[in-house]
């Protein structure tokens, strides 16, 4: 049964902030103490190899259980999450909806591309009338016209929003469900201001959304800002370690390549589409997240190449590197361009080329992020991979000397933001 959230304030994201740095450090004492255990019990002699093997993988797989445990004081410092997949709310609906007087395509089964020949052959008034009867589908479905989703989705937020309003001033829940319920109502406020773009947005759970930044329509250089642990609705976009956030990792390179190249039309879509981590926790050490998450994330790449937007590249931080080693195979070259890991545990994969993106694939972590401190391992599920700052991985690295801890990587002024906006706009030369 997961473990339920509770309510989380600045307070308790910086004390969790600060705890995963030191129980990092204790984390990566666990594993060297693991391994001076393993040294010291290797069996010896040539008879004994398979015995080798079976010993370092027991070992490898308490190491890693080791450093995460102590790094963050047990299990209990990460509640285990339910990931939410599929189709949004009211697919029931949408499927038995025949107001065109033919079936609509199923938002489980159907294709990116099939969507979009289905969209294709509609006047606008039939698009606008699906996206009033069913917006939460029309908002959420990859392949749709972009411009018909940020209206579908304004109108789901709004309906959000009257339905937390409901909740909040329900007298029978209680003091708590009221809170969050105005939190959530207020969030959806703050998306609704004018001038946001909601490519994709989903209530259940602790929230999903994904906005986009620029023209993506006329757009030549495009990229997609994949985030790791801890984002969700309410923290998609904050004032706090704004750089830690998805829409300020996303405007902040948007900016630079804006100032590097202002007769380069761009657009970075801020992408939390899935159920992310929260702490430092089992869901943190293993890939159940990431491959629901996965799937989603592929299903965008394969939409934006449906409707005509030129291949993005994928920026993938910490957790998010590994929803992109996952994704990027399943959508394939044609969809992914560069591929940049940074901060990064692993990216369930042992080489670059096995991203089989249709670009390059880069690497940064600046010398005061915990997360070098995490055994790059995977074994028995616990663990991501080699890490991709490795010369054996094989990604180009991309310097990261001004940056500062986890979430510093896009921070105005720092060389990793130099690069990685030099790698959208395809100025390979000029990444140092």
């Amino acid at each position: 049964m997961p473990l339920r959230t509770p309510p989380r304030t600045a307070e308790t994201e910086a004390a969790a902030r600060d705890g995963a740095r030191a129980g990092a450090l204790r984390g990566a004492r666990a594993l060297r103490g693991a391994g001076a255990l393993r040294r010291a019990g290797a069996p010896r002699g040539a008879g004994a190899r398979g015995g080798r093997r079976r010993r370092r993988r027991g070992f490898a797989a308490l190491a890693v259980a080791a450093a995460l445990v102590a790094g963050t004081g047990g299990w209990a410092a990460g509640s285990a999450q339910t990931a939410v997949t599929g189709p949004a709310p009211g697919a029931a609906a949408w499927r038995a909806d025949h107001t065109l007087g033919r079936p609509l395509p199923d938002p489980a089964t159907a294709s990116p591309a099939a969507v979009a020949r289905f969209f294709a052959g509609l006047t606008g008034a039939q698009r606008q009338r699906l996206a009033e009867r069913h917006p939460l589908t029309v908002g959420t479905l990859d392949g749709a016209p972009v411009e018909l989703r940020y209206r579908a989705n304004a109108r789901a937020l709004r309906a959000e929003r009257a339905r937390q309003d409901a909740r909040a001033h329900d007298p029978s829940r209680t003091a708590e469900d009221r809170s969050r319920a105005r939190a959530r109502a207020a969030r959806c406020t703050e998306l609704l201001a004018p001038g946001r773009q909601i490519l994709f947005f989903d209530p259940r759970g602790r929230g999903q959304v994904a906005e986009v930044y620029g023209d993506l329509g006329a757009a030549r250089r495009t990229a997609v800002v994949v985030p790791g642990s801890d984002i969700d609705l309410g923290t998609f976009d904050r004032q706090r370690d704004r750089y830690g956030t998805p829409t300020g990792m996303a405007v902040s390179l948007r900016a630079r390549m804006a100032a590097d190249a202002p007769a380069t039309p761009t657009a970075v879509i801020a992408w939390a589409g899935y159920t992310t981590p929260v702490g430092l926790g089992p869901d943190a050490a293993t890939g159940r997240l990431a491959e629901a998450g996965a799937g989603r994330l592929a299903r965008l790449l394969s939409g934006l190449a449906a409707t005509g937007a030129p291949a993005p590249a994928l920026l993938c931080h910490s957790y998010g590197s590994v929803v992109c080693g996952l994704a990027a195979p399943r959508a394939g070259r044609a969809a992914v361009g560069d591929v940049i890991l940074f901060g990064s545990p692993g990216a369930r994969t042992e080489r670059a080329a096995d991203l089989h993106a249709g670009g390059r694939v880069w690497a940064a972590r600046d010398a005061s992020d915990w997360i070098g401190d995490i055994p790059n391992v995977e074994v028995l599920g616990l663990g991501h991979g080699t890490d991709p700052t490795d010369p054996a991985f094989g990604a180009r690295r991309v310097a990261a000397d001004r940056a500062e801890g986890h979430t510093g990587y896009l921070v105005p002024g720092t060389d990793s933001l130099a690069g990685f906006a030099d790698i959208v706009l395809g100025r390979y030369s000029d990444v140092r």
